[in-house]
């Protein structure tokens, strides 16, 4: 698998949607299989184990979240979530659920392709395809635990560094608060008040502008993505 030419499994029981999907996805060259219900999804993943599933959570037959365990139990695919269930909570739990991201009906062709690129990215790190982060002048090397941003190195605290550790190994996905602070903090009951006092510094450091991030962005009410 690449982040090109991938087959995504389109999930979604309204006709007019998957087929825009369809076609956006095949103007960026990757390969289409379509779904109308859960039980369909679970026979295409089964008999052609698609790259990525875009999934509707409103389906006829299965609940949306219920179906990401079932696909995960199938296979290790990124599973974005499309919904129109825009809501914080609807977010946190799909992401809670196993899904990699979660984008709001209606959205743009730009943002969708965007968040794809990034979930596959990030499964192909999962894979060992890559042991670091680089993005403009970030460079996280996991191996080593080396930070640099140009040609300085950066000192981090070990909650600062564990905090970007696990955004660069998940990047490209959101993160969930609850998500940070069992794995970082080994406690879900952490005020997240601590979360956001430790991303504030961390920003401090890696970002050149803190205030206008580019790399470690908010999805407000939700978590945090490295991008």
């Amino acid at each position: 698998m690449t982040a090109e030419g991938a087959t995504i499994l389109i999930v979604d029981d309204e006709p007019p949607i998957r087929r825009l999907l369809r076609t956006t996805l095949a103007a960026n060259e990757h390969r289409v299989l379509e779904a109308a219900t859960g039980a369909d999804a679970l026979t295409a993943m089964r008999h052609h184990k698609p790259d990525l599933v875009l999934l509707d959570l409103g389906l006829p037959d299965i609940d949306g979240l219920g179906l990401i365990g079932q696909l995960r139990k199938l296979a290790p695919v990124p599973i974005v979530v499309l919904s129109g269930r825009g809501e914080e909570a609807a977010k946190v739990a799909a992401l809670d659920s196993g899904a990699d991201d979660y984008v709001t009906k209606p959205f743009g062709a730009e943002e969708l392709m965007a968040r794809i690129r990034a979930a596959l990215r990030h499964r192909l790190q999962e894979q060992g395809a890559d042991r670091g982060f680089e993005s403009g002048d970030l460079k996280v090397d996991l191996v080593r635990r080396l930070v640099r941003r140009g040609a300085e190195p950066v000192k981090l605290s070990p909650k600062e560094y564990d905090i970007l550790e696990q955004l660069a190994i998940h990047a490209g996905k959101v993160l969930t608060h609850r998500h940070l602070l069992r794995e970082v903090w080994r406690d879900e009951s952490v005020d997240p008040q601590y979360l956001r006092v430790y991303i504030r510094q961390l920003r401090q450091k890696v970002e050149v502008d803190p205030a206008s991030p580019q790399h470690v962005l908010t999805e407000p009410g939700v978590g945090y993505r490295l991008v």
